[in-house]
């Protein structure tokens, strides 16, 4: 329980310092006028859109677990969804929260390799159209970019997304070379281990293997018979991350602001690069600094800190406590949360 707690104290408080920091430096009495003139009935919207995205995400799991023979409600399909995001939350880079989904579609008589095959399905999807995202993003912001840092930032991001992705798509096409560099490396460590641990790991590597072709067989179905399962899950992708994006321009319209919806997402776009990259915990003070950089470029200074706050109130702290109330009250897994969240910190 110490390390779970750890976790949420750490993301949590590097995410306020991070906001406090902001705004001690944009605050002024016109933004107090901008606040008092604030219209809740955006604010409102934002959050609902926000909450919305959640039931695509749903919606997109749903499909092509059918794709592969698999049914799921659609309420057990929102709690996954709103679960893992609890966990991604509160643990390194933006997407820390697929061990708990695949481990909860196991729970529905999903084979691993099956659910594997979903959860990274879904992680290729996102990949591929943020990364087909990237350059259009930097054309709308041509000239605009104009810190070395942030520049920094975005290459290492798009590099690591690429890696990832890369990854993703070679492993169903190469199953023997994964599962023998998997092989080699049990027995590597088998032999410093002694015969005990050795055999252990033996015994694990037949698993990985038997799982290894489990997802490969489930990602041909994907490219073969469960084609609709991926065309829906692509439509789905597309949807979530307009309505994930259209979260930032409207809370500016409650701010009284006439946002670029393009610059809006261009610059969305790049900041889900940069979160991607496991440097801190749910990517707290990386997320708000992040977003000071590229907000600033079409956020007036004076309401940016309150911006800033915002959008990470919505898709952070909504997280946590949507995550956390589905975790604990309807899920009943506390215990597996912690494991994943423990996990994650032996990894990080």
């Amino acid at each position: 329980m110490r390390n779970y707690t750890k976790w949420i104290t750490s993301s949590i408080l590097i995410s306020i310092i991070s906001i406090v920091f902001v705004l001690i430096f944009t605050l002024d009495k016109t933004t107090i006028e901008v606040v008092r003139d604030i219209k809740p009935e955006y604010v409102i919207a934002a959050l609902v859109i926000h909450l919305f995205s959640f039931v695509i995400w749903g919606l997109r799991i749903r499909s092509m677990a059918s794709a592969l023979g698999h049914k799921i409600d659609f309420k057990t399909s929102i709690e996954m969804v709103i679960s893992s995001t609890f966990v991604a939350a509160l643990t390194p880079s933006s997407i820390g929260g697929e061990p708990l989904r695949i481990h909860l579609l196991r729970q529905k008589k999903m084979p691993v390799g099956q659910a594997t095959a979903v959860v990274l399905g879904e992680r290729v999807l996102d990949a591929l159209l943020i990364l087909l995202a990237v350059p259009f993003s930097l054309y709308f912001l041509r000239g605009v970019l104009s810190d070395p840092r942030m520049d920094t930032l975005i290459i290492l991001g798009e590099l690591l997304s690429i890696i990832v992705f890369a990854l993703l798509i070679y492993a169903p096409m190469k199953p023997r070379f994964i599962k023998l560099v998997i092989n080699c490396l049990m027995k590597w460590i088998g032999r410093f281990s002694g015969k005990k641990i050795g055999y252990k790991l033996q015994r694990l590597s037949g698993s990985i293997d038997r799982e290894i072709d489990e997802f490969h067989s489930s990602m041909n179905i994907f490219l073969t018979d469960g084609r609709k399962g991926l065309y829906s899950g692509l439509i789905y992708t597309v949807i979530y991350w307009i309505a994930e994006f259209s979260s930032l321009p409207i809370t500016l319209m409650g701010l009284n602001q006439s946002p670029s919806i393009l610059i809006s997402f261009a610059v969305q776009v790049l900041l889900m690069i940069i979160l991607v990259m496991p440097l801190t915990p749910g990517s707290s003070g990386i997320a708000e600094l992040a977003a000071i950089s590229l907000f600033s470029i079409f956020v007036p200074a004076n309401i940016l800190g309150i911006t800033v706050a915002a959008w990470r109130a919505f898709t952070f702290y909504t997280n946590i406590i949507a995550g956390g109330f589905v975790s604990f009250k309807l899920l009943k897994d506390t215990e597996l949360v912690k494991k994943y969240l423990n996990q994650s910190q032996s990894e990080a």
